[in-house]
């Protein structure tokens, strides 16, 4: 299985689309870090009017911590639309290239063919996520330096002490992490009924998009389903920078983001064994 997981990364990185989510993720935080770096601090200044009266902050503010929260907080939202391109290729691609009878004549299973393409797609969800965490994180306290980390939640200012936020960040990216792998999971699942990537792409954006607008009706109905949309927990991530930290809601939230994992991987995986191959 190790061997068929790494024959899949290699196929996966010799693609360019591959590519497309690191370099959109690289230029992105760099863009953004320099942005801050010239006129950032006038950020922090406009966050904190009206409370200069109130509380006298010392140390530096507009350091690598804030940095990186913004950076993440911008990009996640963004990171489907990178994953998908790798992860509705996957199988379609294989039928795109003709290349099924070929694949299915190794001495392995079905079941450990769809099961390798699943855990290469986790594999590079987690290389972007890493990578995005390297740019955000530990470019961003090169750069800025390190200090407290200011938290606006509502009318509510927290600060969280130097040694009390880079295990926040870790548990932040390991929850981003199952919430991306869902969604590249959704993408392999539409992968195994076509022969092109662009029809898994467009159709697990379309699934993304329609749950988010039917959590936002204001209608009974959509207001009853909104806790089982898997769209619903994935920025649940954020709750790792609230203070208390509401474990009870984070893990909610991945138990269901794992469930729909574990049904997709199922269901495609069924689909796949069942399926007859042509080409």
């Amino acid at each position: 299985m190790i061997t068929l997981i790494w024959l899949e990364l290699q196929k996966m990185f010799r693609k360019w689309r591959t590519y497309i989510g690191f370099i959109a993720i690289g230029f992105l935080a760099i863009v953004v870090q320099v942005a801050l770096y010239f006129t950032g601090a006038k950020m922090i200044d406009f966050q904190m009017q009206g409370m200069e009266q109130s509380f006298v902050m010392v140390g530096n503010l507009f350091n690598g911590y804030f940095i990186a929260r913004f950076i993440l907080m911008a990009l996640i939202i963004h990171i489907p639309f990178l994953i998908v391109l790798v992860g509705g290729d996957l199988l379609a691609g294989e039928a795109t290239a003709g290349t099924y009878r070929m694949l299915l004549t190794r001495p392995v299973s079905r079941f450990q063919v769809v099961t390798a393409k699943f855990i290469a797609g986790w594999i590079s969800v987690l290389l972007l996520l890493v990578w995005l965490l390297f740019l955000s994180l530990v470019i961003s306290l090169l750069l800025f330096g390190s200090g407290p980390l200011l938290s606006f939640q509502g009318m509510k200012l927290v600060v969280f002490a130097e040694n009390d936020i880079l295990w926040r960040f870790l548990f932040a990216y390991l929850f981003a992490f199952i919430s991306m792998s869902t969604v590249i999971s959704i993408s392999i699942f539409f992968s195994s009924f076509v022969q092109n990537a662009i029809g898994p792409i467009a159709a697990t954006m379309a699934v993304i998009i329609i749950f988010i607008i039917l959590s936002a009706i204001p209608v009974d109905f959509f207001q009853t389903i909104k806790p089982y949309l898997f769209t619903n927990h994935m920025s649940q991530w954020d709750g790792f920078f609230s203070d208390p930290v509401d474990y009870k809601d984070i893990f909610q939230s991945l138990w269901y983001l794992l469930a729909h994992i574990v049904v997709i991987y199922g269901i495609t995986t069924y689909i796949f064994i069942k399926k007859d191959i042509l080409s």
